[in-house]
């Protein structure tokens, strides 16, 4: 078939390198305008956008897809099937008639649960055993359209929502690769969704990555897996933020809520339900990642403290 790939970040890169060695001809990439990044903060293209003209395929730059530019671009290449994956805006119905087969997502959630832009996040931050990636023909709602095809994927007691979002990004590659195969051949059928098991997964904030010292010490550790490596778990200790890396909930009797226990060789914070977390990796203000208990040999009364 012929296609047109839309996508931004890296986790998408899986896919189009999938569908560069698939039997269909990838025409061209839809991705985001380049973006700030790096200290210097220069223009830089999307990783998607980086791969693509490495493959020597034609680079289409939209932050709107109605724009008549844009539109005009994806008719003259006439898609048989766009399929998409992490993109990062709406397709309005007048891209969405554009191929004749219809825009495929790849989303990285057993659909209807986790409709939204962090799917995996929430299903670390919910405590899912199992997660999974779903294919489906866009619709004009969010991740409300007809599925194709769906994997699934266990997930493990030290996931972050990076090493789960890698793995089903690869294996998400080949599902995507075989529901187009399928398509052509025309041996694939779209069901509706369910309506029951809908959940929302919206965005992370930072706010939404601070700890609360006062929940359980099994919330701390879900919050913090979901947010590694974004939008970054942290919490404030004499005003000044500190992040947090994954951490491993311990029994610590007589630890109150937010209060520091440093260790010969471990640093404990107490949580609300009178256990703690062992913390793995901090980052201090202005300093890189290290290891929780290198930072507290340096720090001065660090011991008995509070995080706020």
């Amino acid at each position: 078939m012929r296609l047109v790939f839309a996508g931004t970040p890296a986790v998408a890169v899986p896919a189009l390198e999938a569908l560069l060695g698939s039997q269909h001809e990838v025409l061209g990439v839809l991705t985001r305008p380049d973006a700030p990044a790096g200290r210097g903060r220069r223009l830089t293209p999307s990783p998607v956008a980086a791969r693509a003209t490495e493959a020597g395929v034609e680079v289409l730059k939209a932050s709107r897809l109605r724009d008549p530019g844009v539109l005009d671009a994806l008719r003259a290449l006439a898609p048989d099937a766009a399929p998409v994956v992490a993109y990062g805006a709406l397709v309005p119905p007048e891209a969405l008639a554009i191929p004749r087969l219809g825009w495929v997502n790849l989303h990285f959630s057993l659909l209807p649960a986790w409709r939204g832009a962090a799917p995996v996040q929430h299903a670390l931050l919910h405590g899912d055993d199992v997660t999974g990636a779903t294919t489906f023909l866009l619709d004009e709602g969010l991740d409300t359209g007809p599925v194709l095809g769906l994997l699934t994927e266990t997930v493990r007691p030290d996931d972050t929502s990076g090493t789960l979002l890698e793995r089903l990004a690869v294996a998400g590659a080949g599902l995507l690769v075989a529901t187009l195969d399928a398509l052509e051949d025309g041996t694939l059928t779209a069901a509706p969704q369910s309506a029951d098991g809908v959940s929302a997964a919206p965005k992370l904030t930072r706010e939404d990555a601070r700890i609360d010292w006062t929940a359980p010490a099994f919330h701390v550790q879900r919050v913090v897996r979901a947010c590694t490596p974004a939008p970054g778990a942290w919490t404030t200790w004499h005003g000044e933020h500190v992040g947090l890396g994954p951490v491993t909930v311990l029994d610590a009797e007589g630890l109150p809520p937010a209060t520091v226990r440093v260790g010969r060789s471990e640093v404990l914070v107490g949580c609300g339900d009178g256990r703690a977390v062992r913390l793995g990796v901090v980052r201090p203000p202005g300093r890189r990642p290290m290891a929780a208990e290198a930072w507290a040999r340096g720090v001065r009364a660090l011991d008995g403290s509070r995080f706020a």
